[in-house]
């Protein structure tokens, strides 16, 4: 090999030594940065904030926001519907003790009606609570508005399962039935309107439950 070509392999072995070097001291000071900003945290890296724990056992990070509160002004839309909810509900909290009662009362009968078959023995049992119903919720219900009464039909349809039609019939016969329920068109409601709770009736269903709770039932 000449001078020329020993002189550059040389070179290039230098070169090659150098480039591994600074190849070395770049990685080096690369991790030793990364360290350091690891290491280096600003109080504003990191927010603590509490853990819930899930049904499967897992950790989630959990915060509350607090609270924005909006405010307008109530327009014709709203003030109408609520006024329509407040009036609903008064008539539910009024009514529905007396369907209550309705239901208790619906369910002796039943039990003394029960393994009766003579006609004059059946009407019998249903005088005497008839005459019972009449001395303690005659007053009562003589107060009550039509709206009111509409409500209660509805609320013994869904405690007893039958509409006010179908009961009539069943202890009054059909002419009573007839003649009440003619009553009631007279004043736009129905003896036998029912009890939808997943539909017309969904806002009744969702006071009637609060009913409940407040009167312990």
């Amino acid at each position: 090999m000449n001078n020329r070509m020993y002189y550059f392999y040389h070179q290039m072995h230098t070169y090659r030594k150098i480039f591994r070097l600074c190849s070395i001291i770049s990685f080096l000071l690369f991790t030793r940065g990364l360290q350091a900003q690891t290491i280096s945290l600003s109080p504003y890296d990191t927010i603590r904030v509490e853990l819930t724990s899930s049904d499967g056992g897992c950790k989630d990070p959990t915060s509350e926001l607090t609270p924005l509160y909006l405010f307008t002004r109530m327009n014709a839309k709203w003030k109408k519907y609520y006024e329509a909810w407040n009036r609903l509900k008064n008539a539910v909290y009024v009514t529905y003790p007396y369907a209550k009662a309705a239901s208790r009362v619906i369910q002796k009968i039943n039990g003394e009606l029960a393994g009766v078959t003579n006609r004059r023995k059946r009407k019998a049992i249903i005088k005497a609570h008839e005459r019972e119903l009449r001395q303690e919720f005659t007053s009562k219900l003589r107060n009550l508005s039509v709206y009111q009464g509409k409500v209660l039909m509805k609320l013994i349809c869904r405690e007893t399962g039958n509409n006010c039609y179908e009961i009539l019939d069943e202890y009054k016969g059909d002419f009573n039935a007839v003649l009440y329920q003619g009553v009631a068109k007279i004043f736009g409601s129905s003896l036998k309107q029912t009890y939808d709770p997943n539909g017309e009736d969904q806002s009744i269903e969702i006071l009637t439950r609060q009913a409940a709770m407040y009167y312990g039932y």
